[in-house]
């Protein structure tokens, strides 16, 4: 809203209606310590007009893709996003109560959610699929608790490089449910050792998962490490790109038996973050024990089709203890941006997608290969995005390349490594992409 007050009058009318004289006694159970023991630290009252200049001002010190060519990656991605899109999700069928348990006045949100499911499950080659969770991360978590539950073991195997920060929320997760046993494969030349990871697969791994690509942007060997995974009978966890697969073969296809991915490369925009949707996918046998929301198509009693949530396995609808998960919620409108882009795109869309950002990666990096002093740090095969070794430290290459209105990519300073991690996408132009080349060698 872009306008709400309260006046005196009517925050007094409010606490009378709680029962409390004053809004002290209404806070009253708030220790006394951490509370704020001053005035806030905020500019007098202006008029609207002020407000607003001042707002649109501050607005304006953000860059966005918009205004800088883009190289940054890392788990966000900066692919076009047809304007159709915006315009369909923009409907006000689709501006819905927050959750469809009411099936008979819910069936548009109902049916997006099964379209949803249905492009998912073709794109992964998997039998069922969630109506969405919260992210790749909360998605990939969910995914290997899944499979202890399921296993009854109690340590998963990283069989690649995953990205941090889903391997840091997938800890989270362990730990607050007594799990602490990850184990870390080797990694050599950007992807994970599978000779070694033979040796870290026991019975007592409940499953092994792998990031395709990984976080480097390198393609693990998926077939072995499903392989290795199911010789000793855990659960393989594939954390795929799903915008990838225009080009890579779908988990489903080398034997995972759970698959999940970040959501957003499809059709939703960065947004500084969020929020984007989880991806999450299972084989027919582990259906009862999916995690989330899973919308199905019935037929009512007049032999229509009908849509309504089913297997509902979460603790609001269940015993407590017997829930497969807690995750509350599903991202309905993200995952029908997902939808409406995966069918305005067609198979043959997603393809050209996929591999024209494939072949301008690989083009980019064999011009920066080229420019003295600059390297590519692993020879691995990549899908979009590769790690560069700079003369300088990526974070100068960084500063001075915002100079020149480029988002010249990530640090990977920031997880303790050395490189810059730079992705491509479809949108960039030979053009940009030799001048982002002809700058770096200029620095």
């Amino acid at each position: 809203m872009p306008f709400i007050i309260n006046t005196e009058s009517e925050r007094e009318e409010m606490l009378r209606a709680i029962g409390v004289s004053s809004f002290k006694e209404l806070i009253a159970d708030i220790p006394e310590e951490i509370r704020l023991q001053r005035a806030l630290d905020i500019p007098p009252a202006s008029d609207e007009h002020q407000v607003r200049k001042l707002l649109e001002a501050l607005a304006l010190s953000n860059r966005s893709t918009s205004d800088y060519v883009s190289y940054l990656g890392g788990g966000a991605y900066d692919h076009f996003i047809p304007v159709a899109i915006k315009t369909i999700v923009s409907r006000s069928e689709f501006y819905t109560a927050y959750t469809p348990y009411q099936a008979e006045v819910s069936q548009g949100t109902l049916q997006a959610i099964y379209e949803y499911q249905s492009l998912v499950c073709r794109l992964y080659e998997m039998d069922v699929t969630n109506a969405s969770m919260y992210d790749g991360a909360t998605a990939l978590a969910e995914a290997v608790l899944m499979a202890m539950n399921v296993t009854g073991r109690s340590h998963v195997v990283v069989a690649g490089k995953l990205h941090p920060w889903n391997s840091s929320v997938l800890k989270t997760y362990l730990e607050a449910s007594g799990h602490n046993a990850v184990i870390q494969n080797v990694l050599q030349d950007g992807v994970g050792d599978v000779a070694a990871l033979k040796e870290l697969v026991t019975e007592s791994v409940a499953a092994v998962v792998v990031q395709q690509p990984n976080f480097y942007g390198c393609l693990e060997e998926v077939e072995a490490i499903g392989a290795i995974a199911h010789q000793s009978g855990a659960l393989f966890v594939v954390s795929a790109d799903p915008l990838s697969l225009g080009v890579l073969a779908a988990p489903g296809s080398y034997g995972a038996d759970i698959a999940v991915g970040e959501g957003q490369p499809l059709g939703n925009p960065q947004n500084f973050g969020g929020p984007y949707l989880g991806i999450f996918t299972v084989k027919q046998p582990l259906v009862r024990k999916i995690p989330g929301r899973l919308v199905g198509m019935t037929k009512d009693r007049d032999g229509e089709d009908g849509f309504i949530l089913t297997l509902q396995t979460r603790e609001q609808h269940i015993r407590r203890e017997k829930a497969t998960s807690n995750i509350c919620s599903n991202q309905a409108l993200n995952a029908l941006q997902a939808a409406i882009y995966l069918s305005l795109l067609g198979k043959e869309g997603l393809q050209q997608v996929a591999a024209l950002s494939a072949k301008k990666a690989n083009y980019l990096a064999g011009r920066i290969a080229d420019i003295p002093g600059f390297s590519l740090k692993y020879t691995s095969p990549f899908f979009r995005e590769f790690v560069v070794e700079t003369p300088i430290p990526p974070a100068v290459v960084i500063e001075r390349m915002l100079e020149q209105k480029i988002f010249a990519g990530y640090d990977l300073a920031a997880h303790g490594e050395s490189g810059l991690l730079v992705a491509v996408t479809e949108k960039r132009s030979k053009e940009e992409l030799d001048g982002f080349a002809e700058k770096l060698g200029n620095l």
